[in-house]
């Protein structure tokens, strides 16, 4: 059986995030989206994602597909489920389809005509931007649970002080060194050949992933997950790094989520609740205002290769865009465009010449490639947010 997975309707709702990447490949929890449905299904996974982002993320389609709607998260019994669909069946929670099975090479399905199975159990879904960090507790619960089924972990290395030791696992290769682990509240996962360095305060629920790196004396709440090659120091609450991303320095990163290829500088902070204690509202890219979120604690959601220098303060609910440069005094503005350059004094637009020359010289540093693949994708991000520049 071929799986695919499918963007669907939340993407818009999921920029700055999705202009980079497919739904699956959001991280949320330990794993990305997409590691969690091969990780159960025992099989690789395609996509259909948007027309300039399929050169790196490629469908490969069959004679028999089923189809995946990647916003929501599997569980085991759904699993199960979307293996045992036959022909023309789909499998629905409320009005969204979560997967459904065809022969046919469609571009607008019509589920009249298909069995519809309704899926009872509470489901893990990812809407907008800010359920990423919001629902990330329970991700890491469950990512936790299959990522240590029948295994064994790692000792906890001789000076590390622990609560609820059955609740810490611990990947060969990993480096813990005179740090506190709290896994009462939620679990700890520590991945391969990660270090945590002397000092380093946890709260579980937290994931930490290959090769991440604690530097001393962080303090790191629950809910927080650091993605591969991430460096963190300083204090962190409930906040996801995707991947290849620092915070290195001191400096407070609450309720937020960050790209891949980021940086703040040290000593920034973002604010997470408004002097008012109202609701917070974000960037909504789809209606160009921004929107209500539901949420009291909301902080900084920042797309891939954006940056920020030493001391920047953003705004609670503040949105950055893919690619941009925020230095100097001041709160900048609360939606930074992507391919922006400057601060609270003003913006120009980050040209794409120099954009490729950091990434190039960032990836290289983890012994990545900035291809030519990415860089079509930059240039398309340019083009498609041209729009929001207007400063």
């Amino acid at each position: 059986m071929n799986y695919i997975l499918f963007d669907g309707d939340v993407r818009k709702s999921l920029l700055p995030f999705t202009y980079t990447r497919p739904v699956a490949d959001i991280r949320i929890g330990i794993l990305t989206i997409r590691e969690k449905w091969e990780k159960r299904l025992g099989l690789t996974t395609t996509t259909i994602t948007e027309e300039y982002l399929e050169e790196k993320y490629p469908m490969v389609e069959m004679e028999q597909n089923i189809l995946i709607n990647a916003s929501f998260c599997p569980t085991k019994n759904l699993v199960e489920k979307v293996k045992n669909l036959s022909e023309n069946e789909a499998i629905f929670k409320g009005d969204d389809v979560i997967a459904f099975y065809t022969k046919d090479s469609q571009e607008e399905v019509n589920f009249d005509a298909y069995k519809q199975i309704e899926f009872e159990e509470e489901l893990i879904q990812v809407k907008n931007t800010w359920d990423i960090f919001s629902l990330n507790y329970q991700a890491i619960q469950q990512d936790f649970d299959i990522l240590t089924e029948g295994r064994t972990s790692q000792p906890i290395p001789e000076g590390t002080r622990y609560i609820n030791k059955e609740n810490i696992f611990i990947e060969e290769g990993a480096e813990i060194t005179f740090a506190t682990l709290n896994a009462s509240s939620g679990p700890i996962y520590i991945g391969r050949d990660a270090v945590v360095l002397e000092n380093s305060a946890v709260k579980g629920p937290f994931a930490m992933c290959d090769h991440a790196v604690l530097k001393m004396g962080a303090k790191i709440y629950g809910g927080t997950t650091l993605g591969p090659y991430c460096k963190v120091g300083g204090e962190v609450s409930n906040a996801v790094l995707f991947g290849y991303s620092s915070k290195g320095h001191d400096g407070y990163l609450g309720n937020s989520v960050l790209g891949e290829w980021c940086n703040l500088g040290a000593d920034t902070n973002n604010s997470n609740l408004k002097n008012n204690y109202a609701e917070v509202k974000l960037w909504d890219y789809e209606t160009g205002r921004f929107a209500k979120t539901g949420l009291q604690f909301c902080g900084l959601m920042m797309g891939d290769h954006s940056k920020c220098g030493i001391n920047t303060m953003f705004n609670t609910g503040t949105v950055v865009g893919v690619s941009a440069n925020i230095f100097g005094s001041g709160f900048p503005r609360n939606f930074v465009p992507s391919f922006s350059w400057g601060g609270a004094s003003g913006f120009t637009e980050y040209k794409t010449n120099k954009v490729f020359e950091v990434a190039e010289v960032v990836m290289k540093r983890r012994d990545i490639v900035f291809d030519e693949k990415d860089q079509k994708i930059l240039e398309h991000v340019f083009e498609e947010t041209k729009q929001y520049r207007n400063y």
